[in-house]
C-alpha cells in the first residue's frame, strides 16, 4: 500500500512539472482585460449573444468615480466571423427607488458611435455618485436591440436597499411579537381579576 501511495505521487508531481502551462497573468492580472489606456482590468465585463451576433462590453476604469473620465468599450461581431459595421448608441439612466415601479428618470444619450479598430468606445463622465443603467442599442436587420448593464459610480452606501428591508421586517416582527405578548398579559389579567377570590 505503501508503495502505491508513493508511486502515484511521484506520476502526480512528474506530470505537474511536465505538464505545459497557460500564463495569460501579468502580476497576478489577466492580460485580456487590460487595455491600451488602463493598467486595471475592467469593472464590468458583460458578454451577450444577439441572434449570430456576440457582443462584449467593458467600463474602464476598474472603480468609476464621480467626475473622472471613464469609457465603455464594446466588441460586436458575428459567430461566422464578419464584424459588425453598424452604429452603436449609448445612454445611461439613474437607478433608484422609483425606477422599481416604472417611475423615474428618463434615459439620456450619452452618444453614437461607429466602429474604431473594430471597438466602439463611448467616453463619459457622470456627474452623480450612484447606481446606474447604462443600454447599447445596436440595429441588427432593422431591428433595435438592446444590451443593459449594471454601473456603480463612487463608493457604495453603508446601507442599501437589502439592509433597509431586513430591519423593517424584523422590527415588523418584534412590533407583532411585543403586541401579542402584551394581548397575552392583559387576558391573563383579566381572567384572573374575574376569577378573584368569591
Amino acid at each position: 500500500m505503501r508503495t502505491l501511495l508513493t508511486l502515484l505521487l511521484a506520476a502526480i508531481s512528474i506530470w505537474l512539472a511536465v505538464a505545459p502551462t497557460s500564463a495569460h497573468h501579468i502580476l497576478g492580472r489577466p492580460s485580456y482585460s487590460l487595455n491600451e489606456d488602463s493598467n486595471t482590468p475592467p469593472s464590468m465585463q458583460v458578454e451577450v449573444q444577439l441572434g449570430d451576433l456576440l457582443v462584449t462590453t467593458m467600463v474602464y476604469p476598474a472603480f468609476p468615480r464621480l467626475g473622472v473620465p471613464g469609457r465603455f468599450n464594446l466588441y460586436a461581431k458575428h459567430t461566422n466571423g464578419r464584424l459588425y459595421k453598424g452604429e452603436v448608441e449609448f445612454s445611461v439612466r439613474k437607478i433608484t427607488w422609483l425606477s422599481w415601479f416604472g417611475m423615474g428618470e428618463e434615459s439620456r444619450e450619452i452618444g453614437r458611435q461607429l466602429p474604431d479598430d473594430n471597438v466602439f468606445r463611448q467616453a463619459f463622465r457622470l456627474d452623480r455618485e450612484g447606481d446606474f443603467l447604462v443600454t447599447a442599442t445596436l440595429d441588427i436587420d432593422g431591428e433595435p436591440h438592446m444590451i443593459d448593464f449594471p454601473l456603480r459610480v463612487g463608493e457604495a452606501p453603508m446601507i442599501g436597499a437589502l439592509e433597509i428591508i431586513i430591519a423593517l421586517v424584523v422590527l415588523t416582527i418584534a412590533a407583532v411579537t411585543l403586541v401579542q405578548r402584551r394581548r397575552a398579559m392583559v387576558g391573563k389579567v383579566r381572567e384572573m381579576h374575574d376569577d378573584g377570590p368569591s
